[in-house]
C-alpha cells in the first residue's frame, strides 16, 4: 500500500505487535520507526506522555496548542486510561502497556502499537504499527495521512528524547 512504511526495516514489518492482538482482519497496516540516539528508559517516558497531547503538528490535531516540551512526571499508564488528548479533549483508550517497552491504543477505530527497542551503544529503536479494519480505498488515505502525522510525531519523540541525552 502506499505509504505504508517509513523508517522501518524489514525484520521489523514482520514482528510481531500488541495491535494485532486487537484487529483480526485489517485492511490497512502502516509502519514507521526512527532511531533515537538515547537510550530506552529516555524515549519511554516520552511515549508515556502521549496521553497529555499528540506532538505532531500542533497546529493541526492539538488546535493550536504546544504539546509539552518537558516532562511531566507522569505515572506509567494502565490500560483503561485515556490514549491521548488534542486541544484538551481526552481521546481513545489504552488497552495495552508494558512499562519501557510498548503502549498501545485505541483511538477512533484505529489501534496503534509504539514499541521501545534497546539498541546497542545506547540507542534505541522507536517503532509504530497501526490496523485499522477499514475499506482498501479509505485505507490509502489514512495510510498518507498517517504518514506525515506519524513521521512528525516520531521526530518530535526523538528530538525531545535526545536532547535529555
Amino acid at each position: 500500500m502506499i505509504g505504508d512504511r517509513w523508517g522501518v526495516r524489514d525484520g521489523e514489518v514482520a514482528r510481531s505487535y500488541p495491535c494485532d492482538d486487537f484487529v483480526t482482519a485489517s485492511a490497512v497496516q502502516v509502519w514507521r520507526g526512527v532511531t533515537v540516539e538515547a537510550p530506552a528508559e529516555q524515549v519511554w517516558p516520552w511515549v508515556a506522555q502521549i496521553r497529555l497531547a499528540p506532538y505532531s503538528y500542533d497546529w493541526l490535531d492539538n488546535f493550536g496548542r504546544r504539546s509539552p516540551r518537558e516532562l511531566a512526571g507522569l505515572p506509567d499508564p494502565r490500560v483503561g486510561e485515556r490514549f491521548t488528548a488534542s486541544g484538551g479533549r481526552k481521546l481513545g483508550r489504552i488497552v495495552s502497556v508494558e512499562p519501557g517497552v510498548q503502549l498501545t491504543g485505541t483511538i477512533m477505530g484505529a489501534f496503534m502499537s509504539y514499541v521501545v527497542v534497546p539498541q546497542e551503544h545506547g540507542t534505541t529503536r522507536l517503532l509504530l504499527k497501526v490496523v485499522i479494519e477499514t475499506n482498501r480505498l479509505l485505507g490509502i488515505g489514512l495510510s498518507l495521512g498517517d504518514l506525515v502525522m506519524a513521521r512528525r510525531q516520531l521526530l518530535n519523540f526523538k528530538r525531545l528524547a535526545e536532547q535529555q541525552h
